[in-house]
């Protein structure tokens, strides 16, 4: 006799658990860590110029999503990754290079203190301009999403940046760029779905 034959369950999207798992002193669950995984960049006096990266993820109706995390990756102000695998030199020590926070429950906000990437090599013959990767889950998406930020004041760099070059309007491009909001800051919002969507990489 045959096994019967079971329906296949619908996939669940992020919900409450990503934030009890990933960051459970912004819960309010504080005997786990002495802080959150990737709350901080830097564990000491770090090299280059120091930034904050901030900004809202919005919906497809312009709303803010109010229950989202966000995870950065990115090289230290010469370019080096704190990574095993970097071989082209020793990279800052007290930067970590990866960070993780969640949206404020009222505002939507992320907020990131880290600093100015340097370039990394594309290929063989050519540089990437200064940009952090982000990573993007929330209710309701199914798969985390990735996307970039790069610089409003890295122009030059910009218009060679291999991945930039890519994409073929100006405005998909300008979804990508990370705006200046004050001295060393920087103002990167997100929108998941609309006339504003941002370029979204399948990774």
């Amino acid at each position: 006799m045959e096994p019967p034959k079971l329906k296949e369950s619908p996939s669940q999207t992020a919900g409450p658990y990503v934030h009890i798992g990933c960051t459970p002193s912004f819960t309010g669950i504080t005997d786990v860590y002495p802080s959150d995984l990737g709350a901080s960049l830097k564990t000491g006096p770090v090299e280059g110029t120091e930034i904050v990266l901030s900004g809202v993820i919005f919906d497809g109706n312009g709303d803010p999503v109010l229950d989202a995390m966000i995870e950065i990756w990115q090289p230290d102000a010469a370019g080096l990754f704190n990574a095993p695998s970097e071989n082209r030199g020793d990279a800052d020590p007290h930067f970590t290079g990866w960070g993780r926070c969640a949206s404020d429950p009222e505002t939507g906000e992320f907020r990131f203190d880290t600093v100015k990437p340097g370039q990394v090599p594309f290929g063989r013959d050519q540089m990437q301009a200064p940009h952090v990767c982000l990573w993007i889950v929330a209710r309701g998406i199914n798969i985390g999403l990735q996307t970039r930020a790069y610089f409003e004041d890295e122009s030059a760099a910009n218009a060679t940046d291999p991945i930039l070059c890519t994409i073929a309007t100006p405005s998909s491009v300008d979804t990508l760029i990370a705006k200046v909001d004050g001295p060393n800051r920087y103002r990167f919002d997100i929108h998941l779905q609309g006339p504003r969507e941002t370029v979204f990489f399948d990774m």
